[in-house]
């Protein structure tokens, strides 16, 4: 994989991430303050948690197979993924790069391997662009796309940004034959023939 310039430099940005992707939670999050990564982390254990991401994967790899094999001819086929707690560990990741979540990158790099892009629709800010973008390609993801949040996206509904970010993907000439992610904002709105939900435990994983 070729590396960006910029990659023997994000050492010193890395030392932010993990501060700053706490600005990714959604708004109405925003009163549970109380709680640390570490704390959510140890109301779920690791291996339920990846137990059940596999099943829900066991349910998304037949149907991607099946439906990136009656691709219709010059159509551009896409997913979209969420990152925290769906691409890459959030929660159970304390060190940068964030361990990419295994059941889903299994998934995503059959999805790849067979001509299907990727793309990342995140609430993280934009000032971590560059670190997010070099965690996913450094665990194995192809990045087609990243969105991440503008200022003024920061006091827009998390939903609403999310759809909007969809639209703009199929604006682009793609078709998403699937979303994945742990929050119902990842998944709302439409825009995707599919959508599978990862776990997140009534809000215990952001």
């Amino acid at each position: 994989m070729t590396r960006r310039p910029w990659a023997r430099r994000i050492s010193a940005t890395a030392v932010s991430v993990a501060a700053l992707t706490a600005l990714a939670a959604p708004a109405e999050a925003a009163d549970a303050t109380t709680s640390s990564a570490s704390a959510t982390a140890a109301k779920v254990d690791y291996a339920t948690w990846q137990k059940d991401c596999q099943s829900v994967m066991d349910q998304a790899l037949p149907y991607l197979k099946a439906r990136i094999a009656a691709a219709k001819p010059g159509e551009k086929q896409a997913i979209v993924f969420d990152i925290d707690n769906t691409t890459l560990e959030t929660d159970f990741g304390f060190s940068y790069p964030q361990p990419a979540n295994k059941p889903v990158l299994d998934v995503a790099e059959y999805a790849q391997e067979h001509g299907v892009s990727l793309f990342f629709v995140t609430a993280r800010p934009g000032i971590i662009y560059w670190p997010t973008e070099y965690n996913l390609e450094h665990d194995g993801y192809d990045v087609s796309g990243l969105y991440v949040r503008g200022l003024f996206d920061l006091f827009k509904d998390v939903a609403a940004y999310k759809t909007a970010q969809r639209v703009d993907i199929e604006n682009k000439g793609y078709t998403i034959i699937a979303n994945v992610g742990n929050s119902a904002t990842d998944l709302s709105g439409g825009h995707a023939e599919k959508t599978f939900k990862l776990p997140d435990y009534d809000g215990q994983l952001s």
